[in-house]
């Protein structure tokens, strides 16, 4: 590289969009959205830059005693930043384009430089200060559109305070143990603290049962907001698993297979279109977490099909979140039953919805059929607790997903463009609103059909392109595999539409258990602390009151005890006794 582009890429990304999140506020608002999309534009350039050359690890120094790297440029960082530079300057034209207010894009972009850092982090110390950054911007970006994201906010920012402060645990106990925060003089996270570290990272990467803050809260911002928040949090924290855990483990494997089968069922129950969508999050995630835990078995194949799944997710997670956006945007419903028949009247909006369900459903030509192929591929070669036609549980439960997602966007589209007769006829998608979501709707068709791009663009490059045994997207097995999914899912929500309808009304996930469970735990652990503290103050008083009346009164006091003594005008002995007594009893109870 010459000098001037050696010296381009030694800037730390972050510091670049942290800045055009303020220049956001203080200039106009079109110039402001222009700096903050060239920004984020950077950010792409750079990876794609550093990706010929400029790998290793940038501003390494000493912070607080501790060696860390501000800068971390490895195959894995690189991936995520042309991903994340590409899809967030989408996502500033598609906020500009739905009027999003300028503290949005603010927010949103401080949000992004968060991420940023977490990503390029080559330490865990520097991990865990952007990672608790990240929680606080995406909590603001929440909570700038009031109402009852306000409320969604809170429960968000405790759910991610506590995940934070568990990962620190692990950090802390992994220092202790390995005696330095470096990626590169240890292999993932110090076997002591790797329960801290699942448990961290996994609310974040929605678990099942720590999930629910994720249908909570998407739902809830700004549609702008919304694709922002889609993308980032989540894909971050598997990224953070897999540093934690580059050698997979099965638990972790099946883990995401459930969370495929447990998103994709509770996303079928849903009739808010962002909802929806949210539980699919942590559907999705599930493949990618499947993918990285089955390294232990498989190898770097299994790890490329999860972080090809992620780079995917980016970008067709974010194009659906765009779609139902720009439905919301210009209707101001967010029932997806009272909508019906507006692909005739949002052509664009209806054709980027199509592109993006099926990316995600896994429809040959488009991106996710290549990665969800690899990692069904991968779980294919386990052969635990085998069930059917010799595949094992793992290979099902992640074949069921995929059934699960597909009868899901076959009823998201139905109902919004096709259910019923046209009722609503509002504008399509507005010039910047369309730019965003073409830029990620031709990325998901690109990647799908020339796949070698994306491959290339993952570590293990020559491993995966070299391996004719099982890197062959479009065999036939796969073609066919591929539409007995569709099929399946296809037939699978005509027919149990009703039961699900019946399902949607009657069946609740945790959160209606866990939010109000957590509100009077709450209320009740105030209330039993500050009634403690009273009555401790009302016990202190009762005996500073009465070692006063003592003092005050030795006569009386002798008097009633029965007896006859005559105290002498002024401090007499006794009276200097008591007190001291009275002191001396008073100072013993204040320090006990």
């Amino acid at each position: 590289m010459t000098g001037a582009t050696a010296a381009l890429t030694a800037i730390p990304p972050y510091l670049v969009v942290a800045v055009a999140s303020l220049l956001v506020l203080a200039l106009p608002r079109a110039l402001g959205h222009g700096l903050g999309a060239l920004a984020t534009a950077f950010v792409f350039a750079q990876a794609v830059l550093l990706g010929d050359g400029g790998t290793g690890a940038h501003l390494a120094t000493r912070f607080l005693g501790f060696d860390v790297v501000f800068f971390n440029v490895d195959p894995f960082s690189l991936l995520m930043g042309v991903v994340v530079g590409f899809l967030a300057t989408a996502a500033v034209l598609y906020a500009y384009g739905s009027d999003a207010p300028r503290w949005v894009t603010s927010f949103a972009l401080l949000y992004v430089a968060t991420t940023l850092g977490t990503i390029y982090a080559g330490d865990w110390l520097t991990l865990i200060f952007f990672w608790e950054l990240t929680a606080v911007t995406s909590t603001l970006l929440v909570w700038q559109h009031g109402g009852a994201a306000v409320r969604a906010g809170y429960r968000y920012a405790l759910f991610h305070g506590t995940g934070g402060t568990i990962l620190l645990a692990a950090v802390v106990v992994h220092f202790a143990n390995a005696g330095t925060f470096l990626f590169s003089e240890t292999a993932g996270i110090h076997p002591a603290a790797t329960v801290l570290a699942a448990i961290g990272i996994g609310i974040n990467c929605g678990f099942i049962f720590l999930h629910s803050w994720l249908p909570d809260t998407y739902p809830r911002p700004h549609v702008a907001a919304s694709v922002f928040l889609s993308v980032f949090t989540t894909k971050t924290a598997a990224y953070v698993m897999y540093r934690a855990f580059p050698e997979g483990g099965m638990w972790l494997a099946y883990l995401g297979g459930f969370m495929a089968v447990y998103g994709a069922f509770f996303a079928l129950l849903q009739y808010d279109p962002r909802r929806l969508l949210s539980y699919h999050i942590q559907a999705q995630l599930g493949y990618m977490l499947a993918g990285f835990g089955l390294a232990t078995a498989v190898g770097e194949f299994a790890v490329v099909g999860g972080f090809a799944h992620l780079f995917n997710n980016v970008l067709y997670k974010s194009l659906l979140f765009m779609a139902v956006g720009v439905v919301i945007y210009r209707t101001g419903v967010e029932d997806i039953r009272e909508m019906g028949g507006l692909w005739r009247v949002m052509p664009v909006t209806f054709l980027v919805y199509v592109v993006g369900a099926a990316s995600i459903t896994a429809v040959p030509g488009f991106n996710g059929f290549i990665s969800k192929g690899m990692v069904l591929d991968s779980a294919h070669e386990v052969h635990e607790y085998v069930l059917l036609l010799d595949s094992g549980l793992l290979w099902w439960l992640l074949v069921l997903g995929g059934v699960g997602t597909f009868m899901s966007f076959i009823k998201l589209g139905y109902y919004v463009f096709f259910h019923g007769s046209a009722t609503l006829s509002p504008d399509d998608a507005t010039a910047f609103q369309t730019a965003g979501m073409v830029l990620a709707a031709g990325a998901c068709v690109f990647f799908g059909v020339f796949y070698t791009q994306l491959i290339e663009l993952m570590p293990f490059t020559e491993l995966i392109l070299s391996d004719e045994v099982y890197f062959k997207p479009y065999s036939t097995s796969h073609l066919t595999e591929s539409a007995a999914l569709l099929v399946a899912g296809f037939v699978g929500f005509f027919a149990l539409k009703r039961p699900l309808g019946w399902l949607a009304h009657h069946m609740r996930d945790v959160d209606a258990v866990l939010f109000p469970a957590a509100f009077y735990a709450g209320r009740w652990s105030v209330w039993g602390v500050t009634e403690s503290w009273a009555a401790v103050d009302r016990a202190t008083m009762r005996v500073v009151g009465g070692a006063k009346w003592v003092a005050m009164n030795p006569r009386r006091l002798l008097a009633n005890a029965g007896v006859d003594a005559e105290i002498r005008a002024g401090i007499g002995r006794s009276v200097l006794l008591l007190t001291l007594t009275a002191a001396v009893a008073l100072f013993a109870l204040l320090l006990g």
